[in-house]
C-alpha cells in the first residue's frame, strides 16, 4: 500500500524545540519521530511514502538522504501550504489507481498495528476507515459518533459542545473516492472540509496499542517518559474487543444514550 505521511506543518506550539529542527525530526527517546514513522509503515506492509514538508524542508531532505529508508520515499516541498485535504488533491494521480492508501498524520507517535486495521477497513469496503481513541479534552479534536455498526453517523472537528469523547487519531485508510470530496479552496483541512461529508461512508476503528499527539510541549515531554518502542509485545485482543464495545456504546450520540436506558 501507499500512504501520505503529512509533515508540512510549523510546528508553532513546539516553540522554541522546532526554531531549529522540523517537528518530524525532533527525538522520542533519541531517535527521531520521523525515523519511528518510516519503520511502522514498513512493518506494516507500506511500500511507497509520500512525505509534504513546507517549514525547514532542507533538513527533512537531508536527513532522508543520509538516512536509507525501509520504503520509497517521495518528498513533495509545498512552497504554499495546502492544507491536509490540499495535499491529497494535489498528488491525486499518485494515489488514484490504488484500491486503498493510508493517509497518517506525522505529529501523532504510535505503535498501532497498522495491518489490523488495513484489514478491517478492506473487508468492509468504505470509503474511509478513520482510527478513533478516547480522549480527555474532546473540544480540543476531530469528534466522531458511531452506531452500532461502527459506521460513522456524525463527525465534528473542534466542537464547542462535543457529544462523544472519540477522537480522530489521525490514522485513516482511504479509497480515491475519498478524492472526490476535497474541495477546491486552499488551503483545504481533512477534518474541516471532507470528513463531514463523508457521514455514513466512514467506518471507525479503536485504537487500543500506544497513541501520543506530541505537537504540544506537555505531551512531547510525556513521550519521553512512556514510549515504549514498536518492538513492545501487541496489545492483547482482548483490549482491542474490550474497545470496540466500549465505541459501540460511548460514541453514540447522548439523546440515544438516554433513549435506551443507559446512562448520560
Amino acid at each position: 500500500m501507499k500512504a501520505f505521511l503529512l509533515a508540512a506543518g510549523h510546528g508553532t506550539r513546539l516553540r522554541p524545540l522546532t526554531d531549529a529542527v522540523p517537528k518530524c525530526l525532533l527525538p522520542i527517546c533519541g531517535r527521531p519521530l520521523l525515523a519511528i514513522w518510516l519503520d511502522l509503515c514498513a512493518r506494516s506492509g507500506i511500500t511507497d511514502i509520500l512525505i509534504n514538508v513546507h517549514a525547514q524542508a532542507e533538513a527533512v531532505e537531508e536527513y532522508l538522504a543520509q538516512h536509507n529508508s525501509p520504503a520509497k520515499v517521495r518528498l513533495v516541498r509545498e512552497e504554499k501550504l495546502l492544507g491536509s485535504a490540499g495535499t491529497l488533491a494535489a498528488n491525486r494521480e499518485w494515489v488514484e489507481s490504488e484500491a486503498a492508501f493510508w493517509i497518517l498524520y506525522a505529529d501523532v507517535l504510535t505503535s498501532a498495528n497498522l495491518r489490523r486495521m488495513a484489514d478491517f477497513h478492506q473487508a468492509r469496503a468504505a470509503v474511509a476507515t478513520l482510527g478513533l481513541y478516547q480522549v480527555a479534552e474532546p473540544s480540543r479534536c476531530g469528534i466522531a459518533i458511531t452506531d452500532e455498526k461502527q459506521v460513522i453517523i456524525e463527525f465534528e472537528e473542534k466542537p464547542k459542545h462535543p457529544r462523544s469523547d472519540w477522537a480522530f487519531t489521525g490514522l485513516m485508510v482511504a479509497s480515491p473516492k475519498l478524492l472526490d470530496h476535497v474541495p477546491a479552496c486552499v488551503p483545504a483541512d481533512i477534518g474541516f472540509h471532507v470528513l463531514p461529508r463523508l457521514i455514513g461512508e466512514m467506518l471507525a476503528y479503536p485504537i487500543a496499542d500506544y497513541l501520543l499527539d506530541i505537537g504540544t510541549p506537555q505531551n512531547y515531554q510525556t513521550a519521553q517518559l512512556t514510549w515504549p518502542g514498536l518492538d513492545r509485545a501487541p496489545a492483547l485482543q482482548e483490549q482491542a474487543a474490550e474497545a470496540a464495545s466500549r465505541l459501540r456504546t460511548s460514541a453514540k450520540p447522548r439523546a440515544n444514550r438516554v433513549a435506551s436506558g443507559e446512562a448520560s
